[in-house]
This record gives C-alpha cells, sequence and structure tokens, in this order.
C-alpha cells in the first residue's frame, strides 16, 4: 500500500511539474515568462511542444533536456508568454473581406466619408458592389446620419451598401434601392426599419431587419473573393496572437452562412486553416442539424459546429437596442425587438427544442429589456428540459439591468462580450441613455463579482480583431476619445489577470473545449501568443502599446514579428 502511494505521489508530482516521461519535443520555447491559465501550476519559464500538443511546461533546463533529434528551440529572450487568444464572437469571412473593401471606420466627416467611398468606386468596373465600410457617424460634427444624396454623385456606375460599425445599420446608394425596389411605397418590415424625410422618401438608412431589402439582391462574394477573404482573415488573425475564433452567423438577414461553412471546410481539407473555428448557424433552422444528429462542438480540432445564434434586438448606436425605457434623446421609443423575438412563442419553441437535442444557443441581446427577456426564456427552458451542460450565451450583454447580473452563474449563462465596444461607445452612450443606466453598462466587474463566467471576443470587423486592445478596453475603460482618462464608469474595471482569463480559458468553456485549450498545461493543444511586452507588469494606461511578437498555432510557428 505504501509502495503504490509513494509511487502515485512520483506521478502527481511529475505531472503538476510538467514533466512527461516517454516522449520528445520537437519545438521548445525557453527563457520565457509562461502564464498558463494552470491553478497548479500558474506560472514557468519554458514550453515544450511534441508535435501539436503540449508535452511539458516547467523550467528552462528541464524543458530542453525533452529535446527530440530535430526540435527547434528559441530563446524569447524573457519575453510574456500567454495561451493562444480564443475570440468568442467574429464575423470571419466579413473581417477578411473588409480588408479589401473601402474604409470607411476613420473617416471623421461626411465630406471624408464620401470622398473615400467615390475614390473606391474609381478603382471598380461598372457594376461592381461597394460593400462593408463600417463608418461612425458619431465621428461627425454634427453626428447626423449620411443620406444617399451625399454618395449618389461618386457612386454612378456602382450600387453601394456600405454598413455602419455596429452591423446594425447600413446606407444605400440610389443605385441599390433601384436594384431592390426600395422606394416611398416600401413598407416597414417587422424588427427594422426605413428611415425616411419629411415627404416619405427613404434616405437610405436602412436598420436591422430593414437591411434584408438591399441584402437579398446583392450577388455573393465569387470564389475568389471567398479565398482572398479567407487568407486576410487568418493573416490578420495570426498578427494578433488569435488561434481559435467562435464565428457568428452574421445578421436576421444572413443568406451566406452555408457559403462561409463551405469555405471553412475547404481550407480545413486541404490542412491550410491557421486558426480553429467554431462555427454557429442560424437558430431558426435548428431541425437541420438536430435531424442529422449533430450537438454541440461537434467536428474536428480545427472545425466544429453545433452553436445556434439569433438575435433580440438591434444596436445602441443605431437607437435600435431593446430598452426598458425610451432612449434620452428621443422621448417614446425604446429601439426594436428582433422579428425573432417579436414571436417569442416561436422562438422559445426553438430554443427548447434546439437544447433538447443537445445544440448549444447563443443570443444577441444588448439592449435591458432584451438581455432580461432572453434570460427569461433560457430559465424556462432549463426548468422544462431539465438539468445538462447546455452552456446557453448571451452575446454582447452591453447595457444591463444591475439585478441581472445575479442571474447570470445561477443559470449558467455565459456572458460573451467585446470590451473594445466599451470604449468606443463610451465616447456617446450617456447621450442615448442617461447618466444612471450606463452605470451597469459594458458591466464586467459587476458580472464577475455574481460569478458569471466571461468570454470576451472582438464582434470582427466591427470592432478591432485585436485582443491586447480588448484587454486595454477592459482594465482601463478609457475611451477612444481621451476625455476618459481615469475610465468610464470606472468601477467596473476588472484586472489584466481577468481579462486574460476571459479571453482564453473562458472562450475555450464557451466553446466546450475547455479541456482541451485555453490553458498551457500538458496535453492541451499547442496555440500559443508571445508578447513584446509583460502586460502583467505594466502600467494599464501603456498596454495598448503592447503587440504580439510570435504565434504558435498547433505546435507550428505562423506568425512572427518583423518576420
Amino acid at each position: 500500500m505504501r509502495s503504490a502511494l509513494r509511487c502515485a505521489i512520483i506521478v502527481l508530482a511529475a505531472l503538476t511539474a510538467g514533466i512527461a516521461q516517454g516522449r520528445s519535443a520537437t519545438l521548445i520555447l525557453i527563457n520565457g515568462k509562461v502564464w498558463t491559465e494552470n491553478p497548479a501550476q500558474p506560472q514557468a519559464q519554458a514550453v515544450a511542444i511534441d508535435g501539436n500538443h503540449i508535452l511539458a511546461v516547467g523550467s528552462s533546463d528541464a524543458m530542453r533536456k525533452l529535446a527530440g533529434p530535430d526540435c527547434r528551440i528559441i530563446d524569447l529572450g524573457g519575453r510574456r508568454v500567454v495561451p493562444g487568444f480564443n475570440d468568442s464572437h467574429v464575423h470571419f469571412i466579413d473581417g477578411g473581406d473588409a480588408l479589401a473593401s473601402v474604409q470607411l471606420g476613420d473617416a471623421n466627416s461626411a465630406a471624408e466619408f464620401r470622398r473615400r467611398i467615390g475614390k473606391f468606386a474609381k478603382s471598380l468596373p461598372k457594376g461592381a458592389w461597394i460593400r462593408n465600410g463600417l463608418w461612425d457617424h458619431q465621428r461627425w460634427t454634427p453626428a447626423v446620419l449620411p443620406t444617399h444624396e451625399l454618395i449618389d454623385p461618386v457612386t454612378p456606375d456602382n450600387p453601394a451598401f456600405v454598413w455602419r460599425l455596429d452591423g446594425h445599420m447600413a446606407l444605400a446608394n440610389a443605385a441599390a434601392m433601384k436594384l431592390a425596389g426600395l422606394d416611398r411605397n416600401t413598407r416597414d418590415i417587422p424588427g427594422g426599419e426605413i428611415v425616411r424625410d419629411r415627404d416619405g422618401n427613404p434616405t437610405g438608412i436602412l436598420k436591422d431587419e430593414a437591411t434584408s431589402l438591399v441584402e437579398r439582391v446583392m450577388p455573393p462574394l465569387s470564389q475568389a473573393e471567398l479565398d482572398a477573404a479567407m487568407k486576410a482573415a487568418m493573416q490578420e488573425a495570426a498578427r494578433h496572437g488569435v488561434t481559435s475564433v467562435q464565428n457568428m452567423w452574421d445578421s436576421t438577414a444572413d443568406l451566406y452562412s452555408a457559403d462561409n461553412f463551405r469555405e471553412f471546410q475547404k481550407f480545413a481539407r486541404d490542412g491550410r486553416l491557421t486558426v480553429r473555428i467554431y462555427h454557429a448557424n442560424p437558430l431558426r433552422g435548428w431541425k437541420l442539424l438536430a435531424d442529422t444528429g449533430v450537438q454541440a462542438a461537434f467536428g474536428n480540432p480545427v472545425l466544429r459546429m453545433g452553436n445556434l445564434k439569433s438575435f433580440a434586438d438591434g444596436a445602441l448606436g443605431s437607437e435600435t437596442a431593446w430598452m426598458e425605457a425610451p432612449y434620452a434623446d428621443r422621448p417614446g421609443y425604446s429601439g426594436l425587438a428582433s422579428s425573432d423575438l417579436m414571436d417569442s412563442a416561436g422562438m422559445y419553441a426553438s430554443i427548447q427544442g434546439a437544447d433538447r437535442a443537445g445544440l448549444q444557443i447563443s443570443i444577441h441581446a444588448i439592449g435591458d429589456r432584451a438581455i432580461h427577456t432572453v434570460l427569461d426564456l433560457f430559465e424556462r427552458a432549463e426548468r422544462e428540459n431539465g438539468p445538462a451542460d447546455r452552456r446557453f450565451r448571451i452575446e454582447h450583454v452591453q447595457h444591463l439591468l444591475p439585478a441581472d447580473a445575479a442571474r447570470f452563474a445561477p443559470l449558467g449563462v455565459i456572458a460573451s462580450m467585446q470590451p473594445y465596444h466599451a470604449i468606443d461607445d463610451g465616447r456617446w452612450a450617456e447621450k442615448e441613455l442617461g447618466p444612471v443606466r450606463i452605470q451597469s453598462s459594458y458591466a464586467w466587474r459587476l458580472l464577475l463579482d455574481h460569478k458569471a463566467v466571461l468570454a470576451f471576443g472582438s464582434d470582427w470587423p466591427v470592432a478591432p480583431l485585436d485582443p491586447l486592445m480588448g484587454i486595454y478596453a477592459a482594465v482601463t475603460r478609457r475611451t477612444l476619445d481621451g476625455r476618459n482618462p481615469n475610465g468610464w464608469v470606472p468601477q467596473q474595471r476588472i484586472t489584466v489577470a481577468e481579462a486574460v482569463h476571459a479571453y482564453t480559458l473562458g472562450s475555450a468553456f464557451a466553446e466546450h473545449q475547455e479541456q482541451v485549450k485555453g490553458s498551457l498545461e500538458p496535453g492541451k493543444l499547442a496555440d500559443l501568443a508571445v508578447l513584446t511586452d509583460d502586460i502583467f507588469d505594466m502600467a494599464p494606461e501603456n498596454l495598448d502599446k503592447a503587440r504580439v511578437y510570435m504565434t504558435v498555432f498547433d505546435g507550428g510557428v505562423v506568425y512572427q514579428k518583423g518576420s
């Protein structure tokens, strides 16, 4: 008995020290400062990798001894190492395509907006669509919405449909509206708004469900465009240390979810994926997956499915987030529930059926009324379907009723949030919500204090695909306009360690993968990021200066700064 116990202790000690027996390393990183996310061994000096899995974590000397005959050893020179970042909410193909489209995100005036669209139009063949854009009228003085008359003269030969950065409002030019048959006689559709002038004519601005009026006549990306977008997106991910993404259904009118998944499959089959993808399909089509027996997190280490997404409302910047009380600058108006949520019985039936089938459910909810309503639907499904490891998710959780923060942990609902939005929207959110409601906007501290699981992401291309900027936002809450040096709603700030956890192990948990990735420990997938600076030992206000030095994906170096 004592001998057996002694052997068990020796084995346990070896595992705790991160030393594996009988195997050799193909890649070893030494002389680093390794943040493992493993409570049994929080920090180390080096990591040894065997193929695409972590072999051991420990001291540089110990890891050197594990080198195989063709092992590559990289001296990190004291740089900080963290698990590969896992972005819990992206629109991956859209992000890659946006890199090649007109860039409107930092256009600081209507004149600059018009000039850039006009210049881009000249680079296109006649009839080609102008897409994406991701403009922000809140940068303009005054902050007024653009109209089609602003860009019609510079886009005479090209239909244009350019999106506001939140993805819930877009501007169509006259050519696009003509192709869509959109005019003063077009009726509004549930869950959307056609903005009109005083004579009832469409201005070109379409909100939420109304964007489908134009989206349905837009041609899909060509195969060449899809391939280019995919390659650009993977390069962008590698540059920012992102080794996993959770790809979301793009909009309530998304027609291309299947095309995007086929593209992911093609790259996976060819062995070209340099990022792991968990793909979400529309909730309304849950039976298509359920009838084939697919359940949450089905697939292989690089490509999986089984998550379903729906929408409860719109976005604050478009004034379509669904709020309990009216907008501060728009008396009597409280935003829009989505068309899915307007049929709450139908939406609940989908949630209940998909949950019974073992599928995961993620609901976009930004306004406090939308969040509260989704929590009610999840609570009912848990009560009626019984215990399960379901991991319901609410995407964004931006403007929360304070009392609802305590509901997430008991219900096992994950708060999938994007911290960069806070330092962006914080420039103008008080104008929309008033000084009281913003106190529980982007309420990371409040949620963590109530033991909720946070999973961090970017919403790329709505925001930059840069976890380090997200960490900066979560830790400082310093708005992009420089007007909040001590933080916007500073009581909701969190620590660097909490933010890194949300971007790694928290996001892995949100996709049922915490047993295989999200931390640096023996047996887990060999995904990690090496940083230029030690984010755990630098002034918070300087966190935005940190960069990724090297990205290791599946045991191989896929990015190195300056290389």
